[in-house]
């Protein structure tokens, strides 16, 4: 459908977004504040931007000081309500970003509930420990006040040259960035220009206190999701299947490319369920192609945790390739730093 006939809509939705934050500003719904720090990790537009994966880098910094816990609202699952995460829990009754995260940090309580204030009030009673909480994609959500408000930014679509939903990618208003105090701009290109950095300073920083990182994503090598099946290790310049069902699988797919010859791109929904007929695709397309190996995001790696359901042959020849933010010009740890003083800050 084309844009002409979508902007009345996104007019609409525009409307209701602004509605419902006027209601906020309003006081007429409220806001909790706890009595724990609370850091928000958010965006305002539709597709991976790294929530994720600033989410982990801030877990691994904090747990340092802090009983640290996650919430999320567990986007994708097929339960409601509240439920703590365990590493053995199906990403189908907790979703597959706060399984991802609990299995890399056991230690670190997480949990899934739509209503955020609800799940944080049973959270402090659970787990009296708990003295910091770090709110995944809980920027719109406004029933919690959070301490720090973290909003990652897509530098390959600028908020700026962007369009409400379903016209465009935003699913929040521009203005609002006023309430960020961080802003993380990630997916940079490696030679960007500091004339293109001090354009999105600009348009970002609306308040003298705002902060703006800029960083990109960083791979390392691929890893077998099943070690025991696999007995030889991939090569770069080897054939491979890039297979993604996240937001935006632009960036993962070509940076596979830099490094091995991509030869099928299979790409799926966000949060895509994956089923035995997925499987029957891959079985296939490994078929057609005996020399490659297929390669998706560590996102969709969580979802595959039932080999026996996937044919041996397939098993053999899967790998995850894991990303971490990198930030440019070494600005990581000032940025973990401040953070950690705003969070002690009464």
């Amino acid at each position: 459908m084309s844009n002409f006939f979508l902007m009345p809509v996104s007019f609409l939705y525009k409307l209701g977004v602004l509605l419902r934050h006027r209601l906020f500003d309003w006081g007429i719904l409220k806001q909790e504040k706890f009595d724990i720090p609370v850091v928000c990790i958010g965006n305002i537009t539709v597709g991976g931007t790294g929530k994720t994966p600033m989410a982990e880098m801030v877990i691994a910094y904090m747990a340092q000081r802090h009983h640290v816990a996650l919430i999320s609202r567990g986007y994708g699952r097929r339960t409601k309500g509240y439920i703590e995460v365990t590493p053995e829990s199906h990403y189908r009754e907790v979703g597959d970003e706060p399984l991802q995260i609990k299995r890399k940090f056991p230690d670190t309580v997480v949990v899934v509930c739509e209503k955020r204030a609800e799940g944080i009030r049973r959270l402090r009673q659970e787990h009296p420990e708990v003295d910091l909480v770090v709110m995944d994609d809980g920027f719109q959500h406004r029933y919690v006040e959070p301490k720090v408000n973290i909003v990652m930014i897509d530098a390959t679509r600028p908020v700026q040259h962007d369009r409400m939903l379903p016209a465009g990618n935003l699913r929040d208003l521009p203005e609002q960035l006023h309430r960020a105090h961080y802003f993380i701009v990630t997916k940079c290109p490696e030679n960007m220009a500091p004339i293109d950095r001090r354009i999105l300073r600009k348009v970002l920083v609306q308040v003298a206190y705002q902060r703006v990182y800029f960083t990109r994503f960083e791979s390392f090598r691929p890893r077998p999701l099943f070690p025991e099946f696999v007995d030889e290790e991939l090569n770069y310049g080897q054939q491979v299947i890039a297979m993604s069902g996240i937001g935006n699988p632009g960036p993962f797919v070509e940076g596979l490319r830099n490094n091995y010859k991509v030869i099928e791109d299979v790409r799926f929904d966000d949060h895509h369920v994956y089923r035995v007929k997925d499987m029957k695709l891959v079985a296939n397309l490994l078929a057609k192609h005996p020399k490659a190996a297929i390669i998706m995001t560590e996102k969709d790696a969580v979802k595959m945790s039932h080999p026996e359901k996937i044919p041996a042959e397939v098993r053999k020849r899967m790998y995850f390739l894991p990303i971490n933010i990198s930030f440019i010009d070494d600005s990581e740890t000032d940025f973990l730093q401040k953070l950690e003083c705003d969070v002690r800050e009464n």
